[in-house]
């Protein structure tokens, strides 16, 4: 059976946004601080090398042009005042998503509810901070070597590193207005905003890659094709789900007995969603990245070693990049994502059961047994799409980088912002139910009227 919830959402279109003041208004905030940060990719940092910038640019895009600047949308291309873009802050929250799952201190701290998740959002600002002034420096010293300088020195070290800091604080601001006043996750969305702006560039150089007969016809339409079938697969995958049953006792409130219901637990095929995918991305492009700011400062036996055999494409690094990413999924799973002991122990206090299982320590083992099994293919699934697309970059050599991890970012974050406004809108129409009842009440209050006297 279809719950009446369920059924109106599906009746529910897009022809009502326009009636949805709230939501649309939410609609127009959210694009006009997009627009903002997009703005801001391109102001450059001041003493920038323009034309020097971009001829390093195009000659190192394979370590710094890949994943850094995937998640910046350009600006670091660009060198503008968003070239960290928003990476120091999900650094940041991951940190101290690890440190309160290992620190009792901060483990208790989350359990303190409103004023322990503020005083975790307020170490994550530090964290930030301190992050993204580190990153600011090694980024500066890096532009002095390179030659990219208009004036190096000790004031062109502080004011980039002032830029670049203040740029992702603002863009944290930004995140935050975003998710509090507008629709859909701030920092998610400006991670999309930036992938998605420079998709039409890559497709572009990609068909005029296939014009110069570079790439043939039928690879070409192979690609579109596969791209259409990946994202079908995430998006099956990402709404596919392993319910466990869950039984409630009954239970007797006064001189009443009520009926035990049942429902059950959901666990998504991949409950770390992107996570593993950017830990394991970022770690391989590590040596790569070192190599071609350091302009050879530090290359010896071995760095070349590494740079020979972890480059994209080679066999020891997809080997490397499977295996970490399948290690960071179990790993992040059960020690942030989706904790069996936490998960055992709220469904013993608030009486459910798992039927045939032990409540407590026995529950806490079958779920992480089953947990377990659901992750074999969580684990594979986000292997199979961070890997395809690296096998065919390596096999046919193409110009864009527009890899498996973009794919999930952008697909799981369109997911999350459609069933947001669905939500609003699901709530408009509630509102507009209620409102025509009581009016119809009020009528028929009206309608009633005594016999009068005479």
């Amino acid at each position: 059976m279809v719950s009446a919830a369920e059924q109106m959402a599906a009746n529910t279109s897009w022809s009502a946004l326009g009636k949805a003041t709230d939501l649309r208004n939410r609609i127009l905030f959210t694009l006009g601080l997009l627009i903002v940060y997009r703005l801001g990719t391109f102001i450059p940092v001041p003493g920038i090398d323009a034309a020097a910038l971009q001829e390093f640019m195009e000659q190192a895009g394979q370590g710094i042009g890949g994943m850094v600047s995937m998640f910046t949308g350009g600006a670091l291309g660009r060198m503008g005042i968003f070239a960290l873009g928003i990476m120091p802050y999900i650094s940041a929250s991951i940190i101290i998503q690890l440190l309160t799952s290992m620190v009792p201190a901060l483990e208790q701290l989350k359990k303190e509810g409103e004023q322990g998740r503020k005083k975790i959002n307020q170490y994550t600002r530090y964290g930030t901070v301190l992050l993204a002034t580190a990153q600011s420096y090694g980024l500066a010293v890096s532009l002095e070597s390179g030659d990219l300088a208009t004036d190096p020195g000790l004031y062109f070290r502080l004011a980039c590193m002032i830029t670049l800091v203040g740029g992702t604080m603002f863009l944290m601001w930004l995140g935050e207005q975003i998710t509090q006043r507008g629709i859909g996750n701030g920092i998610s969305l400006i991670i999309f905003v930036g992938i998605i702006a420079e998709v039409p560039a890559s497709i572009a150089q990609f068909f005029a890659s296939g014009r110069s007969g570079a790439i043939s016809p039928a690879v070409i339409i192979g690609v579109i094709f596969m791209v259409i079938a990946v994202i079908m697969f995430v998006v099956f995958m990402e709404r596919a789900l392993r319910k466990i049953h869950i039984q409630y006792p009954r239970r007797q409130v006064g001189m009443k007995v009520y009926d035990g219901g049942s429902s059950h637990l959901p666990v998504k095929v991949n409950p770390a969603g992107v996570i593993p995918a950017i830990f394991a991305s970022s770690l391989l492009l590590l040596p790569t990245t070192i190599s071609t700011f350091s302009s050879g400062a530090t290359s010896g036996p071995i760095m070349s070693w590494l740079l020979a055999n972890f480059g994209p494409g080679q066999p020891l690094y997809l080997l490397f990049f499977v295996g970490m990413i399948v290690f960071f999924a179990y790993f992040y799973t059960f020690n942030v994502a989706f904790k069996p002991e936490d998960v055992a122990n709220n469904l013993k206090n608030q009486n459910g059961f798992v039927p045939g299982i032990r409540p407590g320590k026995k529950t806490a083992e079958y779920i992480e047994y089953v947990v377990n099994r659901v992750l074999v293919l969580g684990s594979g699934y986000l292997a199979l799409v961070c890997l395809l697309p690296e096998v065919l970059r390596g096999q046919f050599a193409f110009p864009v980088y527009f890899g498996g991890t973009s794919v999930l970012i952008v697909v799981s974050v369109t997911m999350d912002t459609i069933q947001q406004a669905q939500s609003h809108l699901l709530a408009h129409q509630y509102e507009g139910l209620i409102e025509k009842s009581q009016l119809r009440g009020r009528n028929k209050k009206r309608g009633k009227r005594g016999p009068s006297r005479r």
